[in-house]
């Protein structure tokens, strides 16, 4: 049976700096995403859009999202394999195509994992593991660009 889950989020320009979007760089473009009972993500465009590079930006959100739900089905595959990880880090990046019109689209996102696993684990099958996450992660398979996997695996 299919369960359809679903995602209720706020979104909220702010940045009138007084005269709406009356030109193209007389508006900010920060804005905040909330959801019930969870703190604001200030965001933003990216610098190159005349964004503020303090804030998150969709692009950076994007990515984020990919090497979460990645890191969060490898630990669940892993938990299920008899992998026992101990540590996992990732400092995924982004690819993303600007056509001169302005319009544009991610090309790739490659994750570099750094996942330590116990002595008593299979680092074949660790490294395997990632391979087998395109298969149930949400996020990956709803994407239509490359999600590329350079993992790293060590051993304590």
């Amino acid at each position: 049976m299919t369960t359809t889950h679903h995602y209720d989020l706020g979104l909220h320009w702010t940045g009138n700096l007084g005269t709406g979007t009356a030109t193209y760089r007389g508006y900010g473009r920060d804005h905040e995403v909330t959801a019930d009972g969870l703190p604001p993500i200030p965001g933003s465009s990216d610098l190159s859009f005349r964004g503020d590079p303090a804030r998150w930006n969709p692009e950076q959100l994007l990515v984020a999202s990919i090497a979460q739900c990645h890191m969060l089905w490898y630990l669940h595959l892993a938990a299920g394999a008899g992998v026992v990880v101990t540590d996992y880090a990732d400092t995924p990046t982004g690819a993303m195509l600007e056509e001169p019109n302005g319009s544009g689209q991610f090309s790739e996102v490659t994750l570099r994992p750094r996942v330590t696993i116990d002595a008593n684990s299979d680092p074949h099958l660790a490294e395997e593991l990632h391979e087998r996450v395109g298969d149930y992660c949400f996020i990956a398979r709803s994407v239509n660009f490359a999600v590329l996997h350079e993992p790293t695996t060590l051993t304590a």
